[in-house]
């Protein structure tokens, strides 16, 4: 199955590529479903997480974790942050590994399966489990002006591209940019000209 890992900012367009793709026939895996995954109760890496930010992150009776708790103590400051990335990355490795590798997709297996990135520079280390990266480009004007039509705050959206890479940084790691400079219909018509690219149907 050809792996394709898909990156951009806040609202450059990167769901819709995903959702397309998707419709086209492509298996979608979510990293942000996959790092909440790993935190699930009995999993490996959630005994790692509380051993070392606390085991009251913990329900005792449920053995749900409280994230907003940990997320107040991941990231008070950089060190901490790097830490809770050093102990999920090798999880969250491992989990897409079996997805992309076990019959979780089916009988029928797809052609492709994209696996959306969040932040692809927190990500370097599985890039040899794609077989090719695609990131979506948007100037940050229009993807403020998109972030606000979506009842996004201002504030709020600078915050978040903040701490994303850059498009300079995603198109020095991409094997495939898709310009998302135009409207809607545009943006899919170069992701359906992409699908055809490889030849699938």
């Amino acid at each position: 199955m050809y792996t394709v890992f898909l990156a951009g900012g806040t609202a450059s367009g990167k769901s819709t590529v995903a959702r397309q793709l998707e419709r086209l026939g492509a298996w979608r895996i979510d990293l942000d479903e996959v790092s909440r995954a790993v935190l699930a109760p009995g999993e490996p890496c959630l005994d790692e997480v509380c051993a070392a930010f606390g085991d009251d992150l913990v329900d005792p009776e449920t053995g749900e974790l409280d994230r907003a708790l940990l997320a107040k103590r991941a990231f008070e400051s950089e060190e901490s942050t790097a830490l809770l990335e050093r102990i999920e990355l090798p999880h969250i490795r491992d989990m897409l590994l079996r997805m992309l590798t076990s019959g979780i997709c089916g009988q029928t297996e797809p052609v492709a399966c994209v696996v959306e990135v969040p932040l692809l520079d927190r990500m370097e280390s599985m890039l040899d489990l794609a077989d090719e990266v695609v990131v979506v480009t948007c100037p940050l004007e229009v993807r403020r002006s998109r972030a606000e039509g979506r009842g996004m705050d201002p504030s709020d959206f600078d915050r978040r591209v903040s701490g994303q890479p850059t498009d300079d940084y995603l198109r020095a790691h991409a094997d495939t940019v898709i310009s998302n400079t135009g409207d809607e219909s545009s943006l899919l018509a170069e992701v359906n000209d992409w699908w055809a690219s490889h030849g699938w149907s």
